[in-house]
């Protein structure tokens, strides 16, 4: 059962989302925002390439990818209100994402204090048994 402070801090999430100009820049599709849980995904395109030898996505953009994803269920988290600005994150990169695949993020928030989000996540390709990237990620919330 959804609570209302759940369905409120997921429309907060989603609203906050759409109006972010670098998610719409790098084709970021929000797939789910709701309890402190986001999946987003980003496909791939010739203009996030990094490496045009190999077609290769840049790291840069599936940082932003993470980034948003984990802001995303941070704020769609019941505990948490208002916005949410990133405090820490750290990335670490398993393997280049296979090019010309769609690149997708789910990220979980486990903890929230009265002014923090703890946030986990992962990036993945086609291939969802090897992880593009893992993250883990601290937010400042505000109390509900």
């Amino acid at each position: 059962m959804t609570s209302n402070s759940d369905s409120d801090a997921s429309n907060a999430a989603k609203d906050f989302f759409a109006a972010l100009p670098h998610a719409a820049a790098l084709g970021i599709v929000p797939e789910k925002i709701a309890g402190g849980h986001a999946a987003m995904s980003m496909p791939w395109a010739e203009r996030l390439v990094g490496d045009p030898a190999s077609g290769v996505v840049h790291g840069g953009a599936v940082s932003a990818l993470m980034d948003t994803c984990c802001g995303a269920a941070a704020m769609s988290h019941g505990q948490a209100g208002g916005g949410a600005a990133t405090l820490g994150l750290r990335i670490d990169y398993m393997r280049p994402a296979t090019p010309g695949q769609t690149i997708r993020a789910e990220a979980t928030c486990h903890h929230v204090t009265r002014t923090v989000a703890f946030v986990r996540a992962v990036a993945v390709d086609d291939d969802a048994g090897r992880p593009v990237a893992t993250a883990t990620g601290t937010f400042t919330v505000a109390a509900p």
